[in-house]
């Protein structure tokens, strides 16, 4: 079974959505569930970068009409997993080396800022969100649930960065973590990486109980390396870039 079988076979709850002259509120819900699929598609590599996304068969795929899997790739374009090419049609994102370094650099510098306004030590009370999204992160960890591992992983984040009293960067330290999520397949794809992760994710909780800043700047600096790695690693063994 190729990998499009499988992606379409866990695609049954949006495959469901059948009715063609649907209103345009149910059209913009199957929108955005088929979005949400096809974003984890790239995120775990059953989508490659470059590979290309074919109306008709996003169309046969989740039961949507022509101009709605249109919208749907805007939307995609916009969320900057997938790009558009002149005489080729809508693909899936890839980063050139230099793009990737920029981006992880920019991350850096915005989580690594944040880390450091955050008023330290965070009382327990107040960590008690953050600690219960990452025991819901534990679980999936477990239960080796990739998918459900990554929204969770979202959640932290920005449940970490509500401690920093700043909408401004909160807004930026989320719109370019999104913009990574065709970087992350390498990484999040490898359960080494993931329990990697979780562990990361108790001892950022435990330096922000502690008021260990220096040790919450370094760890939200390091969390960040694995996934950019993994990416660069995996576009070299694709020969996509040189050795």
């Amino acid at each position: 079974m190729d990998r499009r079988t499988r992606a379409g076979t866990r695609a049954q709850p949006v495959d469901a959505v059948h009715s063609q002259d649907e209103a345009a509120g149910g059209g913009a819900d199957a929108m955005l569930a088929a979005a949400a699929i096809l974003e984890e598609d790239i995120v775990f590599g059953l989508l490659s970068p470059r590979e290309r996304l074919v109306e008709d068969d996003l169309m046969a795929r989740f039961g949507l009409k022509r101009h709605v899997v249109r919208q749907l790739l805007v939307a995609l374009e916009g969320m900057g997993v997938v790009e558009r090419k002149r005489n080729v049609g809508a693909v899936v994102r890839a980063f050139a080396p230099r793009e990737v370094m920029e981006l992880y650099a920019l991350r850096e510098v915005l989580e690594t800022h944040a880390a450091s306004l955050i008023a330290l030590p965070v009382p327990a009370a107040r960590l008690q969100a953050l600690v219960s999204v990452q025991q819901a992160h534990d679980a999936a960890v477990a239960a080796g649930d990739a998918r459900a591992v990554f929204r969770i992983n979202q959640r932290f984040h920005r449940e970490l960065f509500t401690l920093v009293d700043n909408t401004v960067l909160r807004q930026a330290i989320e719109e370019y973590a999104r913009r990574a999520h065709p970087i992350r397949f390498g990484s999040l794809a490898a359960a080494g990486y993931r329990e990697r992760a979780r562990q990361e994710h108790w001892a950022m909780i435990e330096a922000l109980r502690d008021g260990r800043r220096e040790a919450l700047i370094a760890l939200c600096r390091n969390h960040l390396l694995p996934s950019r790695d993994a990416y660069l690693a995996a576009e070299r063994e694709r020969g996509a870039l040189p050795a």
